[in-house]
């Protein structure tokens, strides 16, 4: 279930839907119009805290291109859930509302998380084996060939794979969404990550979760020709913060 909630930017109301209902190890996901002047990434703070009885959770936001902001978590237990938004802009903060945890749908065993040292387990406490395979490169290629690769692992064993969140030597100009913008001088804007590759990636670790296969995302990589080993320690922290707000709540 959702309910409309009216947020004001320059004057104009927006609408956007919010969910008063959440399985468990779902995602919640907050919709916010905000600044879109300037760079939101380095001038823009969003952050929620979500909170059940004692217990509270804090997490980042993250900015989405025309204005739009998001907010996700994930509950781990039933029941409800309050939030309120955290920023640096006034058309961002104090925002706040509640949700209902639900029961996990079919299919929904959690997280996968570490039992008795040596093991894999889901969060309900169902055994993991991992048995997987490597494709660094599967998100960044034409469209006909990540289906292809879908298609393959529908009747494959597979309930893992390993893959790069960042393109490879083995995919350079195949994907038409390059992860950060340009420069005035073509060079790739380490502070201004493109909404349009993420979202892509997005779409394709969904398409794997439908499959019950978990996303080994490689974070940092040497390969290739795109600077990404060396972007700088800044450029790094805040390539990680945005990574860990945009998919942190997916299980």
């Amino acid at each position: 279930m959702r309910r409309r909630a009216f947020m004001a930017l320059g004057g104009a109301p927006a609408v956007a839907q919010v969910p008063t209902s959440v399985e468990r190890w779902g995602v919640f996901e907050l919709a916010l119009s905000g600044p879109s002047g300037g760079n939101p990434l380095t001038e823009v703070t969003l952050s929620a805290r979500f909170r059940q009885g004692r217990r509270t959770a804090e997490v980042d936001g993250f900015y989405d291109g025309d204005g739009t902001y998001y907010i996700r978590y994930s509950p781990d237990q039933q029941g409800e859930w309050t939030y309120e938004t955290r920023s640096n802009s006034p058309e961002l903060t104090g925002k706040s509302g509640a949700f209902v945890c639900v029961s996990p749908g079919a299919g929904n065993h959690g997280f996968v998380t570490v039992r008795n040292t040596h093991h894999f387990a889901y969060a309900d406490g169902a055994p993991y084996f991992p048995f997987g395979t490597t494709s660094y490169a599967w998100a960044h290629q034409a469209p006909e060939l990540e289906e292809q690769t879908l298609a393959t692992l529908r009747t494959a064993p597979f309930n893992k794979i390993r893959m790069c969140v960042l393109p490879t030597q083995y995919d350079e100009g195949a994907n038409p969404h390059r992860p950060f913008e340009r420069t005035t001088d073509g060079k790739q804007d380490f502070t201004r990550p493109r909404p349009a590759f993420f979202r892509h990636l997005e779409t394709r670790l969904l398409d794997l979760q439908k499959l019950g296969i978990q996303a080994d995302l490689i974070l940092f990589h040497p390969y290739g020709r795109g600077g990404y080993a060396n972007m700088g320690a800044e450029a790094d922290v805040r390539y990680l913060r945005y990574v860990i707000a945009r998919f942190g709540a997916f299980r």
